[in-house]
């Protein structure tokens, strides 16, 4: 079985470059964030079409939403609401047998420090928040994947510079202890740097403010996909799926596709 994660930054915007991705990497499961969309709106009919019938949808209208479409049939549909807020971050279903859940992390703003910037002291109680709920809720035997925009690189080969961007929301000290919480708390292995040394560049994310993205080469990896102890020796492949930043329309994110001995 093959997942892969995108923050598609506007599902309806960007239906024919998600079409196109599903026909070159064909994953089973494709779960999206910041689909900005109200769910009547989603498009769905397109990716029934493409072979993808089986969806779950969290949407509101130009802001935030997720969603899961998959090949294969979805059960136990849910989504939960963090901090008080009904702002569409988090989606979950079971596929084959595997629990998936799918967030879009706050992205926390410009300034960090909660006291001074209320969208990082946001995205602080989130990361607590969920961090609680699977450490109450849910088993590290069990077998789940999360995956989505995190919002947080968290090692110094995740970001283009880890001096320059030790103080820049996304990376800063207080984000990745946070964040090793929530994947400590049920041993959450990262999927992708499994395959990916630490030592090494690794990007899902650049900038719209880059003239050139691609020669400047800012990235940040915001993008993840873990999976709890047993499918850890289930992982046969990860991806980042870099040219997908340079496509007409393009999102400023690219997929991230993980590949399992699951049947799918």
């Amino acid at each position: 079985m093959t997942v892969a994660t995108w923050n598609i930054n506007s599902v309806r915007l960007r239906i024919d470059t998600v079409l196109q991705f599903l026909r070159d990497a064909a994953p089973d499961v494709l779960c999206l964030q910041e689909i900005k969309t109200e769910d009547a709106l989603f498009p769905g009919a397109a990716f029934t079409q493409a072979g993808y019938p089986h969806q779950a949808v969290r949407g509101m209208k130009a802001y935030n939403g997720v969603a899961i479409v998959s090949r294969i049939p979805l059960t136990r549909p849910h989504s939960l609401d963090w901090c008080g807020k009904t702002d569409s971050r988090h989606i979950a279903a079971e596929v084959a047998g595997v629990e998936i859940h799918n967030f879009y992390v706050p992205a926390g703003g410009d300034i960090p420090d909660p006291d001074q910037n209320e969208k990082f002291a946001h995205k602080l109680q989130f990361l607590d928040e969920v961090t609680a709920w699977f450490s109450t809720n849910r088993r590290a035997e069990t077998p789940m994947m999360l995956v989505g925009d995190l919002n947080i690189a968290p090692l110094e080969h995740d970001v283009w510079s880890h001096k320059k961007l030790l103080d820049v929301v996304s990376h800063t000290p207080i984000e990745v202890e946070r964040m090793g919480r929530w994947q400590q708390g049920l041993a959450w292995v990262d999927a992708v740097r499994h395959f990916v040394p630490d030592d090494q560049k690794l990007y899902s994310w650049w900038s719209y403010r880059a003239k050139d993205w691609d020669l400047a080469d800012k990235g940040r990896r915001l993008d993840h996909v873990w999976v709890t102890p047993p499918l850890k020796e289930k992982l046969e492949a990860a991806e980042i799926q870099r040219p997908w930043r340079g496509v007409e329309k393009a999102s400023d994110h690219v997929p991230v596709l993980v590949r399992l001995a699951v049947p799918a």
